[in-house]
């Protein structure tokens, strides 16, 4: 930091000879290993202080590193007081006192420039960038000094002393002396005209009753209601919380009660044998023919410190109290009536299956059922009349059956055997095609993780058989009727299969099961394959191979999933009777979470034409549900529960297994473990 010479001072651009240098006198300064206390000794050839008009040769850079304030420096950006973001765009940052341009000194540097210059500069921490003079000024001991004292709330100047000692320069004795004598005026012993005035026009007023004095008014007795709940709070507390009154005494306290409260002899042996601290009230009412048979009351005193007590050492605090009407808390639904169709009462009943009923479809246009359980029997059933049409008995009990929406095809898991039958209904062209697709199997295929055995023409319809390794849970088909994913629960190092049912092939889609596999589902129309564990969704691209989302379900062991035809929502039911509902394009969280029924729910499913879904549980109730999806993105979905079915028995410990809707109207087909199935419109 540069300073300036002083007035009768010429700086010399120029060097200057050796004779010149003698008639320079210089300063010189005692070391710093000397006592303070003495004084400086000026010689000859030391410095001294110009006289005045006397000139001094100075050369340039002996001012180079003396050190000032700043207010001493000379300003060069005259641009004056405008924000310095105007120049941020120019390569200069102002003019100087002859209008030339002040050329920036350095580019504004990024983050990673900031790092390096702190590595790299020592004075890093003690240097400010001037904007103005567009300068890094490192700053001296003395500045730093300064800043920390006003850091620590002390006084900036170094050589302030806040204690010093007081100096009286006045006492309380009086002196012979004094420093003011100046004689009382005279107008401190004379009394006011002025003030005298204006007395007189005030007791004129009151004379002529322009002026009114206060009267007193007599305060009158304040009354209040000993017994009332609410009192007013006292001015000096406004938080004052008064104490709880006692009750009011009824006709039980009174000396002479009616006959119907006067107690009973074996109501005053049990009161007697009952502990204080059960008893309904401390004491028995009792009859008197007058006020002076009254005797003393026994528990007066004891009454009379339990009251203090509770005064003393209960605590009152004031709590703010909404008053709000419930039914503003409710989201505004609308009625059931406005949302039909959806099924109501219950139409047809399914009645000879033995045992339970694990499961249950339909075909493509819902003409026929297909329904299979415990008692090892698969049975097709028509639909409007309930008239069995087929049964095939197989080896194990049926845990799953699906109906090919594409072709005459029936998917039948039982125990580790998965049956492709074809029941010959419907359109002849279907049912011929989709036995040529069933018949072209001729060889048994031994395959790493199952066995394609063919059975020929089967009278029962029966065309091939899948064997596997562990027990089939569930089953499910894809949309263009070709390939079939499997579950087995109880594998863990292939728990899912996917068979092509007309390339006679199987795959694994996971070397290794992450949790216990629940089931699994196809996409509608994208090619995405959905797997339920216990507590989570994940969702896989086949085509890419890769998970594309973990939806987390919330619950402690889902049970069942379904998709909604659109495939942009999802529904989760649980064993812990709660079901959740899946936003695809919103979170990964539930959008909405719903506890409707008592026990756990064993099966949900959406309707493929009304906006509707079903869920049915263990207390044997299936609730239908109105879940509209709108095409507008903003607009969330509507989920209004509209109906409860029952029809199923309480048999045993199990209710509702299983639910299909009908293909085309909003019926649903609902079986139970009593082995009923029921037909809801």
């Amino acid at each position: 930091m540069s300073k300036r010479p002083a007035e009768n001072t010429e700086v010399l651009t120029e060097p200057l000879p050796v004779s010149a240098l003698d008639s320079v006198e210089h300063f010189s300064l005692e070391s710093e290993s000397e006592s303070e206390d003495e004084d400086l000794d000026f010689g000859e050839n030391e410095y001294r202080e110009p006289l005045p008009g006397e000139k001094t040769l100075v050369r340039p850079g002996d001012y180079k590193d003396s050190d000032c304030s700043s207010d001493e420096e000379e300003i060069r950006n005259r641009i004056g007081n405008i924000p310095m973001e105007w120049y941020d765009e120019y390569d200069h940052i102002g003019y100087d006192i002859h209008g030339e341009k002040v050329v920036k000194t350095r580019k504004e540097g990024d983050q990673l420039d900031k790092l390096l210059d702190r590595m790299d500069n020592p004075d890093f921490w003690r240097t400010v960038h001037d904007k103005r003079e567009g300068e890094d000024i490192v700053l001296p001991e003395e500045d730093l000094a300064i800043i920390n004292k006003l850091r620590s709330n002390s006084y900036p100047d170094l050589g302030y002393n806040p204690y010093e000692p007081y100096v009286d320069f006045f006492t309380h004795e009086k002196l012979d002396t004094p420093l003011v004598d100046t004689p009382e005026p005279k107008r401190r012993f004379i009394p006011s005209k002025h003030e005298h005035k204006k007395v007189m026009k005030i007791i004129r007023a009151i004379r002529n009753g322009w002026i009114k004095p206060k009267e007193d008014v007599p305060k009158k007795p304040v009354y209040f209601d000993l017994w009332a709940t609410k009192t007013e709070p006292q001015k000096h507390n406004p938080m004052h919380i008064p104490a709880p009154k006692l009750p009011l005494p009824g006709n039980e306290e009174s000396y002479n009660p009616p006959e119907e409260y006067l107690p009973s002899q074996e109501e005053k042996e049990q009161w007697e044998n009952t502990d204080e601290i059960d008893r309904d009230r401390n004491f028995l009412p009792q009859k008197y023919s007058c006020l002076r048979h009254v005797p003393a009351y026994p528990q007066l005193i004891n009454e009379k410190f339990d009251r203090c007590l509770d005064l003393y050492l209960c605590p009152r605090k004031m709590k703010m109290k909404l008053n709000m009407n419930p039914d503003d808390l409710l989201p505004k639904l609308p009625k059931p009536k406005d949302l039909k169709p959806f099924p109501t009462t219950k139409a047809v009943k399914f009645s000879d299956h033995e045992g339970h009923v694990y499961s249950v479809d339909s075909n493509k246009s819902g003409e026929f059922i297909v329904s299979g359980g415990e008692d090892k029997i698969l049975r097709i059933w028509e639909s409007s009349t309930g008239r069995v049409l087929s049964k095939i008995a197989l080896p194990d009990t049926i845990t799953s059956v699906k109906w090919n929406k594409v072709h005459s095809m029936i998917a039948v898991a039982s125990g580790k055997t998965l049956y492709l039958l074809n029941p010959g209904l419907g359109d002849r062209v279907v049912v011929d095609s989709s036995n040529k697709i069933l018949q072209g199997l001729t060889d048994i295929r031994e395959l790493e993780h199952c066995r394609w055995y063919p059975l020929g023409n089967d009278k029962d319809g029966l065309r091939a058989k899948i064997v596997h390794n562990s027990e089939l849970s569930n089953i499910t088909w894809h949309n263009n009727g070709s390939y079939l994913a499997v579950t087995m629960r109880d594998s863990q190092s292939c728990p899912v299969l996917i068979h092509n049912v007309t390339k006679y092939s199987s795959q694994k889609p996971f070397n290794k099961s992450k949790g216990q596999i629940q089931q699994v589902e196809f996409h509608p129309n994208k090619p995405f394959f959905y797997v339920l564990s216990q507590r989570y969704v994940r969702v896989y691209n086949l085509v890419k191979q890769a998970m594309v989302r973990k939806l987390i379900c919330s619950v402690k062991w889902a049970s069942c999933m379904a998709i909604h035809p659109k495939g942009d929502n999802l529904i989760v039911g649980s064993y812990d009777k709660t079901l959740v509902w899946f936003d695809m394009d919103l979170s990964v969280k539930p959008y909405k979470s719903l506890q409707q029924h008592k026990k756990a729910i064993r099966h949900v499913c959406f309707h493929p034409r009304y906006p509707l879904y079903a869920s049915s549980s263990d207390d044997c109730s299936t609730i239908i549900t109105h879940g509209m999806v709108y095409n507008d993105l903003v607009k969330n979905p509507l989920v209004v529960p509209v109906k409860v079915l029952r029809g199923h028995k309480d048999t045993t410990k199990y209710g509702v297994l299983c639910n299909v809707f009908h293909p085309q109207q909003p019926w649903i087909f609902t079986g139970g473990s009593d082995g009923d199935i029921w037909l809801f419109v």
